[in-house]
């Protein structure tokens, strides 16, 4: 890979396949709605937005042993950013976020050490199901009403993934370009006895 290309880079997580099945099952006509693949659903932890090749080191190095423990995620809920009746996009909700926003904290706090500006919006976790034109965006009170309380399943999270995401005809596809396993943080040092 050439080191002065530039690459669209984001850190989240895989969403196993039985729950996108669940997900993808809430699919139905509603104007202007650009539903998502299968192979779209993901939750996002932090944006980098198009970065050169050669800080791909320093990233992975950000990633590597986070101070987290694995913790189950529960996919729960449907909601939309915006009014039902114009929406931005609808999305699936995730519990519990405390535990998200801690992982979503560790992980910003080493990127930033390896110089990536901090994101300021709250972080508010959740699943992309469909994105709206804005001109010509529907209703999406029924399909609210429908599932708003689904239970879509629970997965345990003990990795972050990098992904590179690439702009297509027919919206982005995700690659995988690695996956970080969960480590310890450092152990204090421990005072002799005596």
């Amino acid at each position: 890979m050439d080191k002065t290309a530039r690459l669209r880079l984001f850190f989240g997580l895989e969403i196993p396949d039985r729950v996108k099945h669940r997900l993808l099952a809430i699919q139905q006509p509603v104007a202007g709605a650009r539903w998502q693949r299968a192979d779209q659903l993901h939750l996002t932890l932090a944006f980098l937005s198009s970065v050169e090749a050669e800080r791909l080191p320093a990233i992975a190095e950000a990633a590597r042993n986070l101070p987290v423990k694995p913790f189950d995620l529960t996919v729960t809920g449907v909601g939309c950013f915006g009014d039902p009746d114009h929406p931005k996009n609808l999305w699936a909700g995730l519990q519990p976020v405390k535990e998200l926003a801690g992982l979503q904290v560790a992980l910003n706090e080493r990127l930033a050490l390896a110089g990536f500006p901090q994101e300021q919006r709250r972080f508010r976790p959740h699943i992309t199901l469909a994105r709206f034109s804005r001109k010509s965006a529907g209703s999406v009170r029924e399909v609210l009403g429908v599932h708003r309380d689904i239970q879509a399943g629970s997965f345990l999270v003990e990795r972050i993934v990098l992904f590179r995401s690439i702009q297509g005809a027919h919206g982005s596809v995700y690659e995988v370009l690695d996956r970080f396993i969960f480590g310890r943080p450092a152990e204090e040092p421990r005072l002799p006895a005596g």
